[in-house]
């Protein structure tokens, strides 16, 4: 599945002068560093642009929270202005992460383009009209269950786990 992804951007971004990956913090990172990988192999380059943005502050539920929240870091150094962006997150469920990711990324630079890729869609469960370019597996779920991503070191057990609500008694 991420190597269809990578694939998948390879064709669509031939030039890597005007292409950036930005995963979002914190899922979207282990995705994100993979596709990177596999894109420095297609390309055989190491020059592909690449960053991590904390979207904590950003998002529209951050002051409701009762926990403290602890911001990831941003490791972004290079601007965005003018550049085609593939914002990516691990699961898209409601669109709001991806609102935040948006949000967040314009304090960086105007891109030209912003394509969102995602290891799962859970589809139905839309609050905001936000539809990945790339997608790695779509999954039906009812909006209780919660889907986890689970990575290994060595990337040969990676893993899609579906939980549904316990019972009550």
């Amino acid at each position: 599945m991420l190597d269809r992804l990578a694939y998948q951007v390879y064709e669509r971004h031939l030039d890597l002068s005007k292409m950036a990956l930005l995963s979002l913090q914190p899922r979207g990172v282990e995705l994100g560093r993979r596709i990177l990988e596999r894109l420095k192999t297609m390309y055989n380059s190491d020059d592909i642009r690449y960053g991590e943005i904390d979207i904590t502050f950003y998002r529209d539920d951050f002051r409701r929270r009762e926990e403290m929240l602890v911001p990831s870091a941003t490791n972004l150094d290079f601007s965005l202005e003018g550049l085609d962006i593939i914002l990516i997150d691990d699961v898209l469920y409601t669109g709001r992460t991806v609102r935040s990711g948006l949000d967040a990324m314009l304090d960086y630079g105007r891109p030209s383009n912003v394509e969102l890729l995602v290891l799962i869609d859970r589809r139905f469960s839309r609050e905001l009209p936000v539809q990945p370019d790339y997608t790695g597996r779509v999954v039906d779920v009812v909006s209780e269950e919660t889907v986890k991503v689970i990575w290994s070191e060595d990337d040969k057990k990676n893993e899609v786990q579906l939980f549904s609500p316990s019972p009550k008694a």
